[in-house]
């Protein structure tokens, strides 16, 4: 009789992907956080000639020279980070650098901090690393912000790892300069690993993003190009830690997928150095739709803040189960937000990622169920 390893027994397939596999026809996907948006032209082109130059064979482990320079160069400038080249791995996405994150630093039974709600994979990475997920909940009067006594209130001396995200998924949460700074000086003074998700760093609509790496030697900041540039399947991402970390990563890395696509390189290394307009519109189009889900829904009785970045709503309702199940029968796909953890329940997430003609079309149909 087959039997799985206990590591993956003790996880399930994602909820998001399997909402995102049994879209029925005609129905509108608010599933995925996934910008709609076309790679820009120029990350393509410089694709297009990469290919015909023929850079299509392995590049060193933690990626080609030039891009790791240029991220260097964008953490320093942007995230008041130095980070050496050398201390840079080009990784498969975030998921990977986070997932790299805890094989690598987490031995079985420690424990990691992770926001709940949140992203749904961090729960799922620290049981494949055989740890132990303890759930630091956040508040929705404190806009689901991840604040320094709720991580006091959890750490132990069992403790190994704080995970952060802000903006966050699937909240829009975006954490204020002292929340950061506060939860870095706690990783510091109790040597404790900060992993920082980053990637919605550029999607802010109101408030500014602030790097823990600025602030502790101990954080292991990881990004990606998949929102901000609308590049999901190029899956390509980054990680920047202290020298005695990423050697450390690097062995995790090499092992498990030797190095990132050589194609896909090329296109962040673009993303980096090229023209930024792009990014702007695409934030500023964001917003747009926010304000639109935003005011529709109000308008329906379901009231919530207008989320400060990223690219989700996470509105409660009296019975999320069945909001959600009589949303995807009126045509809308959504998450329950017990996807997310304990303190999802009553949410449901949406994600004005779509078209901006398809957000109005879903909320006429949510229009036409009841929020009770």
């Amino acid at each position: 009789m087959f039997q799985p390893a206990k590591r993956c027994k003790s996880i399930q397939l994602s909820e998001i992907r399997k909402m995102f596999e049994l879209t029925p026809e005609n129905a509108i996907n608010l599933s995925l956080g996934e910008p709609d948006f076309d790679t820009p032209e120029h990350i393509r082109e410089a694709v297009k000639q990469a290919l015909d130059e023929g850079f299509t064979h392995y590049t060193s482990n933690n990626g080609i020279l030039e891009l790791r320079e240029a991220i260097s160069c964008k953490l320093a400038e942007e995230n008041k980070i130095e980070a050496d080249p050398d201390n840079i791995i080009v990784t498969v996405g975030a998921s990977q650098a986070i997932y790299i994150s805890l094989q690598a630093l987490v031995n079985r039974g420690d424990e990691v901090l992770i926001p709940d709600p949140g992203f749904l994979s961090y729960d799922a990475f620290v049981k494949l690393a055989e740890g132990k997920m303890v759930p630091i909940g956040l508040k929705e009067e404190n806009e689901f912000r991840m604040t320094a006594d709720d991580v006091l209130d959890k750490i132990t001396d069992k403790t190994k790892a704080i995970i952060l995200n802000s903006p966050a998924n699937p909240t829009g949460a975006v954490m204020q300069k002292e929340d950061i700074k506060g939860i870095a000086e706690i990783a510091q003074d109790n040597d404790i690993f900060l992993i920082s998700d980053e990637v919605y760093e550029k999607i802010i609509y109101e408030g500014r993003h602030y790097s823990p790496g600025r602030y502790t030697d101990n954080a292991i900041t990881i990004n990606a190009f998949s929102k901000t540039y609308a590049m999901t399947g190029f899956r390509i991402g980054y990680i920047a830690a202290k020298p005695e970390i990423t050697e450390e990563l690097l062995k995790v890395h090499q092992y498990n997928v030797a190095c990132a696509s050589s194609l896909s390189q090329i296109a962040g290394l673009e993303a980096l150095t090229g023209p930024q307009e792009s990014v702007i519109d695409m934030v500023n189009e964001f917003k747009r739709r926010r304000d639109l889900v935003v005011t529709r829904l109000n308008e329906m009785g379901i009231r919530f803040k207008a989320p400060k970045g990223a690219f989700y709503a996470f509105p409660k309702v009296d019975n999320s189960f069945k909001f959600v199940d009589d949303a995807i029968k009126a045509g809308v796909i959504i998450v329950n937000g017990t996807s997310f953890g304990k303190c999802g329940e009553g949410h449901f997430r949406l994600s004005y990622a779509a078209a901006y003609e398809k957000l109005v079309e879903a909320m006429d149909r949510l229009e036409t169920i009841s929020i009770k």
